[in-house]
C-alpha cells in the first residue's frame, strides 16, 4: 500500500507539470480562514488598529500517506503617511502533497479611505510563487501495465521553477459587518521546471537533452464576509461567516458560525461543500490567540482518513497613531 500511495501522489502531482500548460490548485485550504483574512484578500491588511501575527498548521486527511500538510504565516498592521492610512502586510505559506511542495511569499499593501460609516480598503500583493518536485524518489512498479515502469510525463530528476505571483482585493469594514472580493495569482503565473537527462529543450548533463515540464498556477476568486451579533443582556455574540471560492472551473464554499464567550472563548461548526463539516475552538487573552479545528470528511475519503486537523496561534500588539501623545511632558508637581 505505500508504494500503491507513493504512485498515487507522485501521479497526482506531476498532472500539473505536463509540456502541455496544466492549472492546479494552489492556494492552502483552511478551516480557519477568517482567522487569516491577509491570506486570501491582500485587502484585509491593518482592518484593525493592531500589529496582528498569525500561523497555521494542518494536517489534511490523517490516515493517508503522503496526505498535505500545510504552514502558513501572515502579519499586518496599519500606519500613516502625509494624512492617509494603509496597511501593510506580508505571508508565507508551504505545502507539501507526497513528492510535491509549493511555497509562495508575498508583500501586501493597501489604501484605505472612509465610506458610509465603514472604511473600505483597495490592496494588491506581489510575491513570489517556488514549485518543487522530487523526481528522483518517484517508483513506478515494473507490473503497472499502464506506465510501464516509465512515464514521460513525469520528471525522473528533481525539477524546480519560480515565477511572479500577483494579487488583488477589495475589502470593506463596518461596525456590524465585514466584506472581501480578491483575486490570487491574478496573472496567471507559469512555473516552468526544467528536467535533466529526458527528450526537447537544452542538452544536459549526459548528452542527452532537458525537458521542460510548466505549471500554471490558476486565477483564483474569493468572496469572504461576517458579521458579530450581541445576544442582547448577555456577554455572547453569535458570528456568521462564509467563504466561496472559484478558479473558474470548479467552485466551492464553506459556511460557519461561531459563538463567542466574553471576547475570550468562542466554539463553532462549519461546512464544506462536498468535502468536510468541522468543529473548532479558539480563546484570545491578553493579545494571545490560539485556535483548533477538526474536519470530517463527507465523501468517500472518510473510508481512509479519520479526519484533518488544523491549529492556528498568534498575538497581537495595540497600535497608537493619535498626535495627543508627541512631546507630551509630565508637571514635575506630579512626577
Amino acid at each position: 500500500m505505500k508504494y500503491t500511495h507513493i504512485i498515487y501522489i507522485a501521479i497526482l502531482a506531476v498532472i500539473f507539470a505536463l509540456p502541455t500548460r496544466m492549472s492546479g490548485q494552489t492556494d492552502a485550504q483552511m478551516t480557519q480562514y477568517f482567522a487569516l483574512p491577509t491570506y486570501y484578500n491582500p485587502a484585509a491588511v491593518g482592518d484593525t488598529d493592531y500589529l496582528r501575527i498569525r500561523a497555521g498548521a494542518r494536517l489534511q486527511w490523517v490516515g493517508i500517506d503522503n496526505a498535505p500538510t500545510t504552514f502558513l504565516a501572515t502579519g499586518d498592521m496599519p500606519f500613516k503617511f502625509l494624512n492617509k492610512k494603509f496597511g501593510v502586510g506580508l505571508l508565507m505559506q508551504q505545502e507539501s502533497l507526497g513528492l510535491y511542495k509549493n511555497l509562495t511569499v508575498g508583500a501586501q499593501l493597501g489604501y484605505k479611505i472612509n465610506l458610509f460609516k465603514g472604511v473600505l480598503t483597495a490592496g494588491v500583493q506581489v510575491g513570489l510563487i517556488n514549485e518543487t518536485f522530487k523526481g528522483s524518489e518517484v517508483f513506478i512498479p515494473d507490473d503497472d501495465d499502464y506506465h510501464q515502469g516509465t512515464d514521460e510525463a513525469i520528471p525522473m530528476n528533481d525539477v524546480a521553477g519560480n515565477a511572479l505571483d500577483l494579487g488583488i482585493g477589495a475589502y470593506y469594514t463596518h461596525r456590524y459587518f465585514w466584506a472581501g472580493l480578491s483575486m490570487t495569482h491574478a496573472n496567471s503565473p507559469t512555473v516552468t521546471f526544467t528536467a535533466e537527462g529526458s527528450a526537447g529543450g537544452s542538452t544536459g548533463a549526459e548528452g542527452e537533452s532537458a525537458k521542460n515540464y510548466e505549471f500554471q498556477a490558476p486565477r483564483t476568486l474569493y468572496f469572504m464576509g461576517g458579521s458579530n451579533i450581541a445576544v442582547k443582556n448577555t456577554l455572547f455574540e453569535v458570528i456568521p461567516s462564509f467563504l466561496v471560492k472559484s478558479d473558474f472551473t470548479f467552485t466551492g464554499f464553506d459556511v460557519t458560525c461561531r459563538v463567542r464567550y466574553n471576547k475570550f472563548l468562542t466554539a463553532g461548526i462549519g461546512y464544506r461543500y462536498n468535502d468536510a463539516v468541522s468543529a473548532m475552538l479558539s480563546a484570545e487573552i491578553k493579545g494571545f490567540f490560539i485556535g483548533y479545528s477538526y474536519d470530517y470528511p463527507t465523501t468517500e475519503i472518510a473510508k481512509a482518513s479519520s479526519g484533518s486537523h488544523e491549529i492556528v496561534a498568534g498575538y497581537r500588539l495595540k497600535l497608537d497613531f493619535s498626535e495627543k501623545n508627541r512631546n507630551k511632558h509630565k508637571s514635575i508637581r506630579i512626577m
